[in-house]
């Protein structure tokens, strides 16, 4: 006799991803080419990129000169004008600063050479110290080497080698000419960079609206609008951050220079102007600036006064510029994610060494813009950029396939402290199950899965039942009577005195996989506005089943499912049981959002909720009038 095999449990189906096609190749060799082209043809794209980005910080100044009733051509040569004079200017203080301090380090030979000999005495002398007692140890311990044998008579020892002779090479005294190359050749090559960007500024601000047209023409002349909208958003953003954070660099290095001139550092204003410059690399630029000042602090006094208070002042400036001020004039964030800048830094000056260094932030920032309109570039507006990777109902919904809730619990504590209990339901838990839905349709989960994600959601839902409806700046929770459920004001919240005698709601779940949780969400907003409440299962109500649920002399009940937009079957056979049992009552069904426009899909006889708000809001208008329930009383909230 053969036993009979135990049912088979459908398969955990889960659909492989795509096969990367000529896209994502074309994608990666296209990226090997430019990041090939940018270190090979460096020597001229660093120029270049650097007129662009003068052009960006030239611009207002050009605009408000033509606001001012001056020319195109007289207000570009103007600001173009300024740049030169403040960079010979910067030029020009930073050599004689270099020659002074270069003239005074003299005086401080007898100072460096004692805080070198008291630092190699803290560190290389106690080391030797240690090194020498533990050899003498070891040879305690070691046994005596035996002595070498005599040498044979009739052998000589060899002979040793003859001491080298010293030589000295003289070279010829060099010509005028030699000597003016060395002099100025270290000179020649900044300003031949600084005339080409000059020239090349010139050109783009002159021809500003026709290079906006060509590259309209280029990347977008089928989507004028998009196109239009992220140039002009991009030269605006990164014109205003550039502005901003050469103001703050300026402000910045302005402090240093007289925090130090007060402390008595010599070359005050070549470290004011490092600051400056340094702090356009991030997070590292302003302490490069502020090792060279403490170095040479340290070494011209004796005492550690001058270093300990030069270290105070870069930390006072750096935390007030960087905490203070930033947040101020362009917000608390940049645009990118701190890793995205640590990156893009060393990245940057892989290619294009320190210039890198110091245009890394800019040229990122740049391309980060630019990915939120240009699709092929979005993806490194998800990496680098400082917005959240994923949704709210994606993270949530991520979270418990992680299967942990304490971080979705947190989740919602945060975005809490921010929005009302019921726009946290319909914008993040409801999204998140319908994601959930979707998979489970799939047959992406086993059911113990299935089972878990179930418990962990009316855990969450359970938690959250101590939150208060609306953020803490709202009402406080409205008195109420022993054994009634919770009531909060929103703004819209009815006292239980203007219920209609009798009333009762009751929430019936669907039979979908995360049906049960939407309804005690359901449940806990309807209990937190002051409705007696209560919840039933879909099981309750199938077609033979004793238990009715108590639904006979119940005013009002809710259908919570989320698959009602499509009306099933089911969904069908429940309304119709409902009708039969209850006749007399206000049917609301919710919350998928029911559609009146096609006829296949409108169960009659009930009221459609799209979102946990509109359910509430259906309710409390059934419980507050006599009056039958509207199509349609409040527009989408979800």
């Amino acid at each position: 006799m053969k036993l009979p095999l135990p049912p088979q449990r459908p398969s955990n189906r889960v659909y492989p991803p795509g096969v990367p096609g000529m896209l994502g190749l074309t994608s990666t060799i296209t990226a090997v080419v430019v990041v090939c082209g940018l270190y090979f043809g460096r020597e001229v794209l660093m120029p270049i990129t650097l007129a662009v980005l003068l052009s960006f910080l030239l611009a207002p100044l050009v605009g408000l000169l033509r606001r001012l009733r001056f020319g195109q051509l007289p207000s570009i040569f103007v600001a173009v004008l300024v740049a030169l004079v403040t960079l010979l200017g910067i030029g020009t203080l930073i050599a004689a600063q270099v020659a002074q301090l270069a003239g005074s380090l003299p005086q401080y030979q007898a100072a460096i050479e004692l805080k070198i000999e008291t630092v190699q005495e803290k560190t290389v002398g106690r080391a030797d110290a240690l090194l020498a007692r533990a050899a003498s140890a070891l040879a305690r311990v070691t046994p005596d080497r035996p002595p070498n044998p005599p040498h044979e008579a009739g052998r000589t020892s060899k002979p040793s080698a003859a001491a080298p002779m010293p030589v000295e090479v003289h070279e010829p005294m060099p010509s005028p000419l030699q000597l003016a190359q060395r002099v100025f050749s270290p000179v020649v090559g900044p300003l031949e960079t600084m005339f080409i960007v000059l020239v090349v500024t010139i050109f783009i601000l002159l021809q500003r609206e026709d290079l906006r047209d060509r590259l309209i023409r280029l990347f977008g002349a089928r989507d004028l609008h998009r196109t239009t909208t992220a140039i002009n958003d991009a030269a605006t953003r990164l014109s205003r951050y550039f502005v901003a954070q050469l103001g703050v660099n300026v402000g910045a290095g302005s402090l240093i220079a007289v925090g130090l001139a007060i402390i008595g550092v010599p070359g005050a204003l070549l470290f004011g102007v490092l600051t400056a410059l340094l702090r356009f690399v991030p997070y590292i630029g302003t302490w490069i600036a502020a090792l060279l000042a403490v170095i040479l602090a340290a070494a011209i006094q004796p005492q550690w006064s001058m270093a300990v208070a030069t270290i105070a002042l870069f930390v006072v400036v750096d935390v007030v510029a960087g905490q203070v001020v930033e947040p101020l004039l362009y917000g608390h964030s940049s645009g990118l994610s701190p890793l995205a800048v640590v990156v893009a830094a060393i990245f940057w000056s892989w290619l294009w060494g320190p210039v890198g260094l110091v245009l890394s932030t800019p040229l990122t920032l740049c391309l980060v813009t630019l990915g939120r309109y240009a699709e092929r570039l979005k993806f490194l507006t998800v990496l680098l950029g400082d917005q959240p990777a994923l949704t709210p109902a994606q993270n949530f919904y991520q979270r418990l396939l992680a299967d942990d809730p304490l971080e979705a619990v947190a989740q919602a504590d945060r975005l809490l402290k921010e929005m009302p209990l019921v726009q946290y339901y319909d914008d993040v838990a409801r999204e998140g199950l319908r994601l959930a839905r979707n998979d489970a349709l799939r047959g992406v989960f086993t059911p113990d899965q299935l089972t878990r994600m179930n418990e962990t959601l009316l855990d969450i839902v359970e938690n959250l039942e101590q939150a208060p409806e609306s953020p803490p700046a709202a009402a406080p929770l409205q008195p109420q009577a022993e054994g009634d459920a919770p009531a909060a004001h929103t703004g819209g919240a009815n006292p239980q005195a203007q219920w209609q005698p009798g009333m009762r709601v009751v929430c019936i779940a669907g039979r979908g996989a995360f049906d049960d949780v939407a309804n005690a969400i359901a449940v806990q907003l309807l209990g937190y506005r002051g409705l007696p409440v209560s919840a039933a299962q879909y099981a309750q109500l199938r077609k033979g089943s004793i238990d009715s649920a108590g639904i006979e002399n119940t005013p009002i009940l809710c259908v919570v499912a989320l698959d009602a937009s499509e009306a099933s079957p089911y969904l069908r056979n429940l309304v119709r049981r409902i009708r039969e049992r209850a006749p007399s009552a206000s049917l609301v069904v919710g919350i998928g959002g029911l559609s009146e426009r096609d006829g296949e899909t409108t169960l009659t006889g009930t009221v459609s909720a799209n979102s946990f708000a509109e359910l509430v809001e259906l309710c409390v208008h059934a419980a507050t009038t006599a009056a039958p329930l509207p199509p349609r009383l409040v527009e989408r909230t979800g």
